[in-house]
């Protein structure tokens, strides 16, 4: 059973990702917002990563930065998913070490392909 940490600053998102993911199986576990996600990740070290972008504090894109620059993270597939959908936010999630990117609202076979996708590497 992998585990995935969803890192998000809206309660309904969180809601809605965790119960799709629950009935696939998969243990999660979720931050409020991107400082809370880094430690979560260091200290849980999960098998993958779902970052929202826009959150107070540290964004998404900066949350992603330190999780791949950090040797401890480095490893976990992170996939971003916001309700930015320009290709420069698809480009810049890149860079920062995304795996892959998912448009808000999501839709459940989207997720899990991504999510299958992101874990097979």
């Amino acid at each position: 059973m992998s585990r995935i940490l969803v890192v998000d600053d809206s309660p309904t998102e969180l809601h809605v990702l965790r119960t799709m993911l629950e009935k696939h199986g998969f243990q999660v576990s979720v931050a409020e917002d991107g400082e809370q996600g880094v430690a979560k990740a260091q200290a849980e070290k999960p098998d993958l990563i779902l970052m929202d972008i826009v959150m107070p504090g540290i964004n998404g894109f900066q949350a992603t930065r330190r999780l791949t620059k950090d040797a401890a993270t480095a490893s976990i597939p992170i996939v971003m998913i916001s309700t930015k959908d320009q290709d420069t936010d698809r480009i810049w999630a890149k860079r920062q070490g995304a795996q892959d990117y998912i448009t808000k609202p999501v839709t459940e076979a989207e997720l899990l392909e991504k999510i299958n996708g992101a874990l097979a590497r």
